[in-house]
């Protein structure tokens, strides 16, 4: 099946004990089955080797910041498997450019912007989605099908494995109903999290604009003696 495919490459890495076990549940092999149809039959993103880019990008002992979005992008070209990055060479969606315009107003301009949002995960920053994949055209078309229980055992994971600081910035209702995952384990490590509205236009006025999470999320990490997270590369 599909799915399972793309889960080859990480066997060995310190992801593939939960992805291991997920795979096992009755529930994977459902959604598994439902992309791979999906997939056959329709246009489906993001393209299937980038799935699991998140995983595949932030090791799970280096994880220090999970920001949680909804789910991919669902124009052509746009989604890459990172919650709210795209390739550079596409144009910025309106959510990504509401997450500028508050690093800005935290952080100040920069010369330079760039949409693909990797530099974030080389230093520990998850950027999930609730579910991961999407039809083309159709936002949330692929909710409901089991992703969010793949979703709820990732965090749960991050959550439980480490005692280093660790930061949970969740933007928008779906991913809001994670919260109690990093609030579990508050007693065993340092957790920060933060909850506003989801930075797309019909939101981001409500709530996003203003929260600075990211100036937030730095000191959280400094004060427990780690390093910033470079949000302006």
């Amino acid at each position: 099946m599909l799915l399972r495919e793309q889960l080859t490459p990480f066997a060995g890495s310190d992801w593939a004990p939960l992805l291991d076990a997920e795979c096992a549940k009755p529930y994977f092999a459902e959604l598994d089955a439902f992309v791979s149809e999906a997939a056959r039959t329709r246009t489906v993103y993001p393209d299937v080797k980038n799935i699991f880019a998140a995983f595949r990008n932030c090791p799970a002992h280096q994880v220090r910041v999970v920001i949680l979005g909804q789910d991919p992008y669902h124009e052509p070209r746009q989604a890459m498997g990172l919650s709210f990055s795209v390739p550079d060479d596409c144009k910025t969606p309106p959510s990504l450019k509401n997450i500028f315009k508050e690093l800005d107003a935290e952080f100040g301009t920069v010369a330079e912007r760039h949409n693909d949002l990797t530099p974030w995960t080389r230093q520990g920053v998850l950027l999930l989605n609730t579910v991961l994949t999407v039809e083309q055209g159709a936002a949330f078309s692929h909710t409901g099908h089991g992703w969010e229980t793949f979703t709820r055992a990732a965090l749960e994971y991050v959550a439980a494995l480490d005692t280093t600081p660790l930061a949970a910035v969740l933007w928008g209702k779906p991913a809001q109903k994670y919260a109690p995952i990093f609030r579990a384990v508050a007693g065993q490590r340092p957790i920060l999290v933060l909850e506003s509205a989801h930075p797309s236009p019909l939101s981001a006025y409500r709530g996003f604009f203003g929260s600075a999470p990211f100036g937030k999320v730095n000191a959280f990490l400094q004060e427990h003696g780690e390093e910033p997270i470079c949000w302006q590369p």
